[in-house]
């Protein structure tokens, strides 16, 4: 209740200081300043209730295709009501999808037990769900931002629950909250002029699945698609790092130069974090570029953006646990991906691809 009255009235106050602002003739003051009101509505409290609940034993680590991955599709979709946003066709949220299982993407070196690997043995085909919010925009509504996180994880093996807190619980709960910060500005008469989808994907620990089904049967044209903005494990502090005042870009720059710059300058007006490009390589060794949901937009020559913290001691393993995340990192990162997707979605020209996906 505490949540909901405390957004309520920051949108009131900021209507009456809206309206005195308009009769004064300074609209465009009043557009400058509010998408930094809109993104201070996502709040470290509810993502922390958000990730108690996604990352408890009770949902057995997510696993695509299990009784947990459900649950948390569930979830997601009750959030999407709850915050006034309408199913995209025939009364769903969802996208199904029914695949062969892929190949585990990540270097087993990096897990922590040999259940990790047995998890990818079974080729068997496997049903996963696409959760998808989408905020229709105004007069530029035929084209489209896509912000991405994938909210499966490991899950259950014997006695052992992968909860997958950072990876990617952290990516979900931020996707979740810049949902509610759109949905947040429509409602004040503000509202993107390009539409906006929110989507949830599974299947991406078992070869980005979700993803990948979505590019080869988008539910909205790959042609009118502007960029992908894909947040994966951003709250925790990676191995190479000791101030968390940072985040890992991948792929800004990969198909469009104007994707790079706006997002530099929205972080450098509005947030201040370190932007690290290390990982920022199409021949990196880690292949982080090719390892979460965002490369299936790249490689149909879609810009995106890969906001990651970089792995950690607990990296798929079964002490990827809520004690151990850094909220205030997912707060200031989701923030900033709400910020660099307001601007693409606001501005009068559509970013330009000037680079092609090999």
């Amino acid at each position: 209740m505490l949540k909901v009255y405390s957004k309520e009235l920051i949108f009131n106050t900021k209507s009456m200081w809206k309206n005195t602002l308009t009769l004064l003739l300074i609209p465009f003051l009043v557009y400058s300043q509010e998408n930094i009101k809109f993104s201070e509505t996502i709040i470290i409290e509810d993502l922390q209730r958000h990730l108690n609940i996604l990352a408890s034993d009770s949902l057995e680590g997510r696993e695509t295709g299990k009784p947990g991955q459900k649950m948390a599709a569930d979830y997601i979709m009750n959030h999407f009501k709850d915050i006034g946003i309408p199913p995209y066709k025939k009364n769903t949220y969802y996208q199904k999808f029914k695949v062969k299982s892929g190949r585990h993407l990540c270097k087993c070196d990096d897990c922590d037990v040999s259940l990790v690997k047995k998890i990818f043995k079974n080729k068997k085909k496997i049903k996963g769900e696409n959760v998808l919010g989408y905020i229709e925009g105004s007069d530029l509504k035929e084209e489209l931002i896509v912000i991405t996180a994938h909210y499966d994880h490991l899950g259950k093996h014997d006695s052992l629950i992968f909860n997958g807190a950072d990876d990617d619980g952290s990516g979900t709960v931020a996707a979740m909250e810049i949902a509610e910060a759109f949905m947040l500005a429509k409602k004040a008469g503000n509202g993107p002029r390009r539409s906006v989808l929110i989507m949830p994907v599974s299947g991406e620990e078992k070869g980005l699945l979700g993803s990948k089904y979505y590019a080869n049967n988008p539910i909205y044209p790959l042609e009118s698609t502007v960029a992908n903005l894909n947040i994966d494990m951003i709250g925790r502090i990676g191995d190479f790092k000791d101030n968390p005042n940072y985040v890992y870009l991948i792929g800004s720059d990969m198909l469009s130069t104007e994707l790079h710059n706006i997002s530099e300058d929205v972080n450098k007006k509005h947030i201040g974090l370190e932007l690290d490009y290390t990982f920022n390589k199409e021949d990196d060794p880690n292949r982080y570029y090719y390892r979460s949901d965002h490369y299936n937009f790249a490689k149909n020559n879609i810009p995106v953006i890969f906001y990651f913290n970089g792995l950690h001691e607990d990296y798929h393993k079964v002490t990827d646990t809520v004690e151990k995340i850094n909220f205030k990192k997912i707060e200031t990162i989701a923030r900033l991906v709400f910020l660099t997707a307001w601007e693409l979605a606001n501005r009068d020209e559509r970013i330009v691809v000037d680079k092609e996906e090999n």
